[in-house]
């Protein structure tokens, strides 16, 4: 029944476990994802994060009957469309990127006209022989 109600997750990562026994019949399920063998990308550091359950065993088996109505299947959920959200960005900007060259490729094919250079002021006058010498 675990690995049933694990399969949403493991269709994305590869699964660790750790299951440790504390005080008063209390059990702790903590489960590792990791990157899936052959997944071209990394995971991102919020969907590595462990998910860790604490409660008697009877608890986590009742809540992991309850299959996609327990305990981890909001956890599931949660990940599933983080995992689904950060793939929809990636792919955004992968196109943005492609988007952006296609379109820098024909502007740069395209050669500047060249400008003629403002023709030069004129210099000014001289002053006539009796006027005084200015600078405006």
């Amino acid at each position: 029944m675990l690995i049933t109600n694990l399969l949403p997750l493991l269709a994305r990562y590869s699964l660790g476990f750790d299951l440790v026994a504390g005080a008063g019949n209390m059990v702790t399920l903590t489960i590792i994802p990791r990157k899936a063998e052959g997944a071209k990308v990394a995971l991102e550091p919020a969907e590595a994060r462990p998910i860790s359950i604490t409660g008697t065993a009877e608890e986590i088996d009742e809540q992991l009957a309850l299959g996609t109505e327990g305990a981890l299947s909001q956890i599931f959920v949660a990940r599933v469309n983080l995992a689904e959200q950060l793939a929809e960005q990636r792919k955004a900007v992968e196109d943005a990127k492609a988007a952006a060259s296609a379109k820098a490729k024909p502007a740069a094919k395209v050669a500047p006209t060249p400008t003629a250079a403002p023709a030069p002021a004129p210099a000014p006058a001289a002053p006539a022989a009796d006027e005084p010498l200015t600078l405006y």
